[in-house]
């Protein structure tokens, strides 16, 4: 998201919704503790999306990142997943380089529309069929995760997974809404490509944020 003035003062200051300490739920890295960085502001606007409330980055005024910082260093998994909303809007360098001198894990899920700043040591690429990811984001993603609401959304799938490396993992994940019409389809689907694993989202399972 670019504006006239720098009101993120180069990244030192972020539209931050909420932060909390708990477990991954999706994917490679589904069970591992992790102090989570939810960014306010998307223009994607996935419509089963499960924080719409996140969409609307005037709501979140830019703060001060760094006692946040400072929370995620003493937290004790010394793990950071930064998501949103779409925190590729915003400048992230100036929060990765905080955290990784401090031997903090970076992770980011991104849906890749724009270029994105930092350094990652594990980025989630889940591209949107409606605003698909720049070109550059392919290369960069060490886990491809493409939510599922129908069957037509498995060639969606197939086409983001031809773009992205070799060691790009890859996962099939049911849209919540529709997680019982459409698991049986998802795991069929992945018996025959195993080249492809399923996730799903375990924290809505255990009741934690």
């Amino acid at each position: 998201m670019k504006t006239d003035i720098d009101i993120f003062e180069g990244g030192r200051k972020l539209p931050v919704m909420e932060e909390f300490y708990s477990i991954q739920g999706e994917g490679f890295n589904m069970g591992q503790a992790a102090y989570f960085l939810r960014i306010g502001g998307c223009d994607v606007g996935c419509s089963w999306c499960d924080t719409k409330e996140s969409w609307n980055a005037e709501l979140f005024p830019p703060v001060d990142i760094d006692p946040i910082i400072e929370k995620i260093i003493k937290s004790p998994s010394k793990t950071v997943v930064v998501t949103g909303g779409e925190p590729s809007n915003y400048p992230l360098d100036y929060l990765t380089s905080k955290l990784k001198k401090n031997g903090v894990r970076t992770m980011i899920e991104t849906s890749g529309v724009n270029v994105l700043t930092g350094e990652w040591d594990w980025i989630c690429l889940s591209p949107k069929q409606f605003q698909p990811p720049v070109k550059d984001m392919f290369e960069k993603a060490n886990e491809l995760k493409v939510i599922i609401q129908k069957s037509l959304d498995l060639k969606w799938a197939e086409k983001n997974a031809g773009k992205v490396g070799k060691n790009c993992l890859l996962y099939l994940q049911p849209e919540w809404s529709v997680v019982n019409d459409i698991m049986q389809t998802i795991t069929d689907y992945a018996m025959e490509h195993p080249e492809w694993r399923v996730s799903i989202q375990a924290h809505k399972y255990m009741k934690i944020p």
